[in-house]
């Protein structure tokens, strides 16, 4: 079977990345901390750099997993934390398509002049479906499809720099300066900002969920995922910069378009605006896609780990797709579209990255612990320091976090306990018992 190379496994870790929270939460960051957005996305940067770092080591260790960090809690702590973990992950995943696929179908009504309440829906229930289509056709084209929408998609982000650039440079100097004015801001806000945007980086474990497709495996995966989180950090940061030269940072709200709002503000050619907007339907597209192939496979994990029913299992080796997956996958994305409250969706999903990220760490810590130095052919550098540093700046954001997020979490976790242990009686199986202390 073809590999996937390491261009166009990192390009599908970007279309997850830069998707539609580049057209949307670069603004929420502005109007949360103003000109202290730029720290925060370079310390949510750094801390996903470190994340890339820790699931770029594990997926060398464990090139055939397809679970990416369900994988590696089940493999390091069990058939408990292994469910727990990978269905919050996959919730997150697949409630994600409906979510991004929404603002490609606002995104589109919008461009052609018609109704956003009566065809925004519809436009994302196609997209969805057309997503579905190209998984099922096999992994390799999903991944060489997603390379050319990330590189149309980065090519009008950095047009847009170059606009806002130009506009600074026919402004004068001084009149940009004062776009970046702390008035109305306290250095606090980094807090607020960095909760908000963490998930735009999350993504890349996209990646690690066919490892074994990517050339030299476990290498080639590792520098993928790195590559991909290096790419978004200085992408974020230079458009975060461009739409403050383009508009004061005080001008900014919590909006969908906040890209179309500056070239708004700064009066840019309407053909600018209409690229903007296509790149923004590029955008959505491509996260979508790398959604549902990671939502997918992680699901056909689960079922193949026995966790899940077996019609969950069912996979096409010839192409190297998760068949029923897809389709649940995007059963569930479309269902979640007519939920009414996208805001509840948004915090289970966040919860269960954060989640998985902490176990993730603590399966590297395992891993290290019980297995020689010469197993990690992708060892990450400074280890324990990034990983104790990532557990505690992981833990700080999920404290952080909306209060409605975490009640939904907390949730989350005490049904899936329940769920697990129920079906775990009906199989009649003793329960595991250990002393932690002599």
């Amino acid at each position: 079977m073809q590999k996937i190379s390491v261009a166009n496994a990192a390009a599908v870790g970007l279309g997850a990345i830069i998707g539609a929270g580049i057209f949307v939460l670069s603004g929420t960051a502005i109007a949360l901390a103003g000109p202290y957005s730029l720290l925060a996305f370079i310390l949510v940067g750094a801390i996903a750099l470190i994340m890339a770092l820790v699931i770029g080591e594990l997926s060398a260790l464990m090139p055939n997993a397809k679970g990416a960090t369900y994988s590696f809690a089940y493999n390091a702590f069990g058939s408990e934390i292994g469910f727990i973990t990978g269905i919050a992950v996959y919730l997150s995943f697949s409630t994600a398509i409906s979510a991004i696929s929404l603002g490609f179908g606002t995104y589109l009504a919008s461009l052609l002049n018609m109704s956003t309440a009566a065809f925004a829906i519809p436009f994302a229930i196609l997209l969805v479906v057309a997503v579905a289509i190209l998984n099922i056709a096999g992994i390799t084209k999903a991944a060489k499809t997603d390379f050319w929408l990330v590189i149309i998609k980065l090519s009008v982000l950095f047009i847009f720099a170059a606009f806002a650039l130009l506009f600074s440079f026919k402004s004068g100097f001084a009149n940009t300066i004062s776009n970046f004015s702390t008035a109305g801001f306290t250095i606090t806000s980094i807090f607020a900002a960095s909760v908000a945007i963490f998930f735009a980086y999350s993504g890349f474990q996209t990646i690690s969920t066919f490892t074994s497709k990517i050339k030299n495996k476990g290498k080639g995966a590792a520098k993928a995922i790195v590559t991909a989180v290096l790419v978004s950090i200085i992408v974020y940061v230079l458009i975060d910069f461009s739409l403050m030269i383009l508009a004061p940072a005080s001008t900014y709200r919590i909006a969908a378009d906040p890209l179309a709002f500056a070239l708004r503000y700064a009066k840019a050619p309407s053909v600018l605006v209409l690229l903007v907007d296509i790149g923004a339907l590029v955008a959505t597209t491509s996260a979508t896609l790398a959604m549902m192939l990671s939502s997918s496979r992680m699901l056909y994990q689960l079922g193949k780990d026995g966790l899940l029913p077996k019609a969950i299992r069912k996979y096409n080796a010839e192409r190297d797709v998760a068949t029923n997956g897809v389709v649940i996958s995007a059963i569930i994305g479309i269902i979640t579209l007519f939920s009414g409250n996208i805001y509840i969706i948004a915090a289970i999903s966040n919860f269960g990255l954060i989640l998985s990220y902490i176990i993730s760490c603590l399966a590297q810590i395992h891993f290290r612990r019980i297995m020689s130095r010469s197993k990690f052919t992708a060892a990450m550098p400074l280890y324990p320091y990034l990983t104790v540093i990532a557990i505690v700046a992981l833990l700080a954001l999920l404290i952080g976090m909306p209060r409605e997020a975490l009640v939904m979490g907390d949730i989350l976790v005490l049904v899936l306990l329940l769920t697990y242990y129920f079906f775990r009686e009906l199989k009649g199986k003793k329960p595991v018992k250990i002393k932690l202390f002599d």
